[in-house]
């Protein structure tokens, strides 16, 4: 048990303006999930989930956003906590219903600290009361309590000094109903999930890229590919900036599109291309964290498959990923969306149908996004990654994300 590692997810907690401040991270061994809904088989898997962060050094801190972690109550007496940095974490408390006193001066202690407090799954009692006092953040599981309930709950708990959270939101009509309520910060994909697609037309703001993307699949001359750009001067400045960003690594400053050509390449330089297709979304009232969810996709897809493919391939997983969310950021179903795109058939099957080369690796990053994490066993056996390979892949994701600025 002590050599065996967990598979890591990750939800993102957002605030009202819909910019992620925090993950919280999931944690699967192999076939038992461990995440919110943990309780008893949690402690089982202490070793486990110490092994995982501790193989992992700092890498798991992402950015500057902080970390919720669920911890049992016997948890936090254990060194485990040693391994954590106290001021970008925040700990879960899962399910308590009768605190006792060492409990409550163990949370003021860790509070004293730097940890940050979140009660989970919470129900407000005369007896659970007691734990607010040192509580930052207060989970509301919308799902669980109904949306008839949460409007209540919400103004019993407003009485006290606390960060109200609501859980498993699905949907945007959720999200708009508790955005109302009031409550601060809101956890699930509800911001990339295809609902009602109703555009009819390309939103201008995506549709010179989408032109300058087809120009460079059909290797067209440099000259008419920067009189494109130059239609648009916030492009080429977000592109260079892209490219000098830490998070591509060149050696020299690129100075202009000729010479990002020069250095890069056609084929590297389409990859960049499709970053500022997605992130395109900032001018239209798209969710910050929307963007950041597709860039962040493309890249642990990319990483995931970098074992087993290289050159084109490894940039065309990079495609795939980014483009997996355009139905959500352009509002139109994918079919329409790929009969204006210029794309290998290998990348529109994985797209359309999650098949082919690329296919499977797509699956996987979508499947760390679930809470349950029920898929992500699987499909890293058949893809021969072991829980280090896909942490590790996924932390450097979110951590090159944060480096480019998205």
């Amino acid at each position: 048990m002590t050599q065996e590692h967990a598979f890591i997810g990750r939800q993102p907690i957002l605030n009202r303006q819909q910019q992620i401040i925090g993950y919280e991270l999931l944690f699967r061994l192999n076939q038992e999930a461990v995440s919110a809904e943990f309780s008893s088989d949690m402690h089982a898997g202490t070793n486990v989930l110490v092994n995982t962060i501790s193989n992992m050094g700092t890498d798991w801190l992402v950015g500057n956003k902080l970390a919720f972690i669920n911890v049992a109550e016997s948890m936090l007496e254990s060194n485990f906590l040693e391994l954590l940095q106290p001021q970008r974490v925040i700990l879960e408390i899962v399910e308590t219903t009768q605190p006792t006193e060492d409990l409550l001066n163990r949370l003021r202690d860790l509070r004293a600290q730097g940890f940050g407090i979140a009660l989970d799954d919470f129900v407000l009692t005369p007896q659970t009361a007691s734990m607010i006092e040192f509580s930052n953040y207060i989970k509301l599981d919308i799902q669980q309590l109904g949306m008839t309930q949460v409007p209540i709950l919400s103004k019993e708990l407003r009485r006290f000094p606390l960060l109200q959270v609501a859980e498993k939101v699905e949907t945007k009509d959720e999200f708009t109903k508790c955005f109302d309520i009031g409550m601060d910060c809101f956890q699930g994909y509800y911001f990339a999930h295809p609902e009602t697609l109703s555009a009819k037309v390309i939103n201008p703001g995506y549709a010179n890229i989408l032109q300058l993307l087809n120009m460079l699949r059909n290797n067209a001359e440099i000259r008419d590919i920067e009189n494109a750009l130059k239609k648009d001067v916030a492009l080429s400045f977000k592109l260079l900036r892209y490219i000098n960003s830490a998070g591509f690594g060149l050696s020299c400053e690129i100075q202009s599109f000729r010479h990002a050509v020069t250095i890069l390449g056609y084929q590297k330089l389409y990859r960049w291309l499709t970053l500022l297709l997605v992130t395109a979304g900032a001018d239209t009232g798209t969710p910050p964290a929307l963007l950041k969810t597709a860039v962040t996709r493309g890249r642990l897809v990319e990483l995931l498959g970098s074992h087993l493919l290289d050159g084109q391939d490894k940039d065309n997983l990079f495609i795939v990923g980014m483009f997996s969310l355009l139905d959500v950021l352009l509002d139109m179903p994918m079919d329409k969306i790929l009969e204006t795109l210029i794309l290998p058939e290998t990348v529109t099957d994985a797209l359309m149908e999650h098949t082919g080369i690329y296919g499977p690796f797509l699956e996987l990053a979508e499947a760390c996004e679930d809470p349950e994490m029920a898929e992500v066993p699987r499909l890293c056996e058949q893809l021969q990654i072991t829980p280090e390979m896909l942490n590790r892949s996924h932390v450097q994701a979110l951590n090159w994300v944060e480096e480019l600025g998205v």
